[in-house]
């Protein structure tokens, strides 16, 4: 019964994050779970970290161990791409863009919220892409993602890193999958009429 609460007032705050500025809600923390294992990121630090190019608190132990350089993490926390607002916000109301937001939702949705991922995923991208003016980083959308607490599942996040061993491969993994759900069953054995 705690859990249904909690999942009405995360669709609720959803909605108005929606309807509201897209400053009014954003992400405090980036939680990283897999199991029992739980640890906190504040997204402060990442926009730190994106600002100045050195790394605090956690994420910088977590860069130390990965031997990763914070500067370089840095740039790809505010990297930006270029994408129309208008256009986007109708791509991802279509099968399409549905099935990719339900392959990212497996790996980040509201904590304790699972099932709100992808409502949460659609307001994200689309406040970030208001507030920045066609523009979307990784900054600018966890500045507009609409529940303060964003989960990260380790297992999922791991199992598509595994399959992807480029950002140009992560890409095509997650176009690839949806749009062999749209092609329908039996499309590839089908022969072209002569």
């Amino acid at each position: 019964m705690r859990a249904c609460k909690r999942q009405r007032l995360t669709a609720a705050v959803l909605s108005l994050g929606l309807m509201g500025s897209p400053a009014a809600i954003a992400a405090d923390n980036v939680v990283f779970v897999s199991g029992a294992f739980r640890r906190s990121i504040p997204v402060s630090d990442l926009v730190f970290l994106a600002d100045t190019g050195q790394a605090r608190g956690l994420i910088a132990d977590v860069l130390s161990l990965a031997k990763q350089q914070p500067q370089e993490i840095g740039k790809l926390l505010k990297a930006e791409l270029a994408v129309p607002l208008v256009l986007t916000s109708r791509l991802l109301s279509t099968r399409l863009g549905e099935a990719v937001l339900a392959r990212v939702a497996q790996i980040i949705y509201p904590l304790s919220a699972k099932r709100m991922g992808i409502p949460a995923l659609r307001a994200g991208v689309i406040n970030a892409l208001a507030a920045t003016n066609g523009k979307i980083s990784a900054i600018s959308f966890l500045k507009a993602y609409p529940v303060n607490e964003m989960e990260v599942s380790i297992p999922a996040l791991l199992a598509v890193m595994q399959k992807a061993k480029s950002v140009s491969q992560l890409v095509q993994f997650f176009m690839d999958s949806p749009l062999d759900g749209l092609r329908g069953h039996g499309a590839a054995d089908s022969k072209p009429a002569p």
